[in-house]
């Protein structure tokens, strides 16, 4: 395996980062959150015009750039360094593959290029604050219970015509914690349909303004990562593909592997990031007539921080060439940013405890990935049961069920 990354891979990292560097500071990013959007339109739209940032993985054939997974991790990379608020994750790493796998010719062909040009925001819908699961990420997906399982709750899906490939359905339901949910201008909906007995869980495209969607956003732990409640009231929806025996899990936990990769790039750059701030921090701040970064005491923690980042990063860059390890590679990249932003907290003192300090951006993101992504835990024990390292799954069961899933919602 040659782990070298190309020119063209170099100058796509160097080029972002330059870009970035001039309309992505801190006090850009606070001002970015807070506009309706929760984005910086403009800056969004020059990625796209410039880099080809949203359809940097998709296919020339639609409009794409036609990279891969390697060009995505590197370009998230460095998204992750300055906290970019973007629908870059929902879009490109969630909503779009799920597209380009499952849905029709026609539905490709109206889609993908609008996503590719930047003109288009899509997302992936779950109930529940089921993300990690529907992915694959913590469990099997195939069961769909967290897409309502046939019970009441979450969305529910019926048929109610036969117009076009798919039929004509209608969506009842809600989902929380739905990423960039308030301004994507496309929801691809996980609906539970076909009753408790014969249930099973689809994909639905559902438009932004459709009747009955009501989408209100909500206050979220990390403001760069906007979440929204998604309210579906006798919703229409298009069924995404051309008959309801798709293999939407299988769809869904393909895109999980491609998000963990992407994910754990996005949380190094952001614990790179924040660990070189803290040490030009600790060169200028000074104690005792000498800089606080003298102290061997300081010294020792900063070496520690180092080298779970450079692992973290090592193990990131492993899994783009072998997705497979995207799991572990999260879960090592999540607890390495939780780490580093910790320390770089108290490692700036009294400044570091203020509220409105930049460190604290990064350490709500590294509170909020886990959130949203993990636990770091459940990652490794699924990461563990795909590996057979528990000799089937009813051994796995017991290290990473009932107690791990009581300790996760308790």
């Amino acid at each position: 395996m040659d782990a070298a990354f190309t020119v063209e891979q170099e100058e796509i990292r160097r080029t972002l980062r330059e870009l970035l560097a001039k309309r992505s500071g801190p006090d850009e990013v606070k001002s970015a959150v807070r506009t309706t959007a929760g984005y910086d339109d403009g800056l969004w739209r020059q990625l796209a015009e410039q880099i080809g940032l949203p359809g940097l993985a998709l296919p020339a054939a639609y409009g794409g750039v036609g990279c891969g997974t390697v060009e995505l991790a590197l370009a998230c990379e460095e998204t992750g360094r300055v906290l970019l608020p973007s629908p870059l994750l929902a879009t490109t790493v969630l909503a779009a593959p799920l597209i380009a796998a499952l849905g029709t010719d026609a539905q490709r062909e109206a889609l993908l290029p609008s996503v590719a040009d930047g003109t288009l925001t899509a997302t992936l819908a779950v109930s529940g604050g089921g993300l990690s699961a529907a992915l694959g990420l913590t469990g099997d997906n195939t069961g769909g219970a967290w897409a309502g399982g046939g019970r009441s709750g979450g969305v529910q899906a019926r048929r109610t015509g036969s117009g076009g490939p798919g039929g004509t359905w209608t969506l009842y339901g809600e989902a929380a914690q739905v990423l960039d949910g308030h301004s994507a201008g496309l929801l691809v909906v996980a609906a539970h349909t076909g009753g408790f007995a014969r249930g099973r869980t689809l994909l639905f495209l559902v438009r932004a303004g459709a009747p009955g969607l009501v989408r209100v956003r909500q206050t979220a732990l990390d403001e760069t990562r906007t979440q929204a409640r998604v309210q579906l009231r006798e919703v229409e929806a298009e069924l995404l593909g051309e008959h309801d025996a798709a293999d939407v899990p299988g769809a869904l936990a393909d895109a999980g592997r491609t998000a963990a990769v992407v994910l754990a790039a996005e949380a190094v750059g952001a614990a790179s990031y924040a660990l070189e701030r803290t040490v030009d921090h600790v060169k200028a701040r000074e104690q005792f007539g000498r800089a606080i970064g003298s102290f061997q005491a300081v010294k020792h923690r900063l070496a520690d921080l180092y080298v779970q980042v450079r692992a973290a990063r090592s193990a990131a860059y492993y899994a783009v060439w072998d997705p497979a390890t995207g799991g572990l590679a999260l879960a090592q990249a999540v607890e390495a940013l939780r780490t580093t932003t910790a320390e770089a907290v108290q490692l700036h003192g009294g400044i570091g405890f203020t509220w409105e300090h930049d460190a604290h951006l990064y350490f709500k993101r590294a509170a909020s990935d886990e959130l949203l992504f993990g636990p770091v835990h459940r990652l490794r024990d699924r990461a563990a049961l795909a590996a057979g390292l528990f000799g089937g799954e009813g051994d796995a069961v017991a290290v990473a069920g009932p107690g791990a899933e009581r300790e996760v919602t308790s």
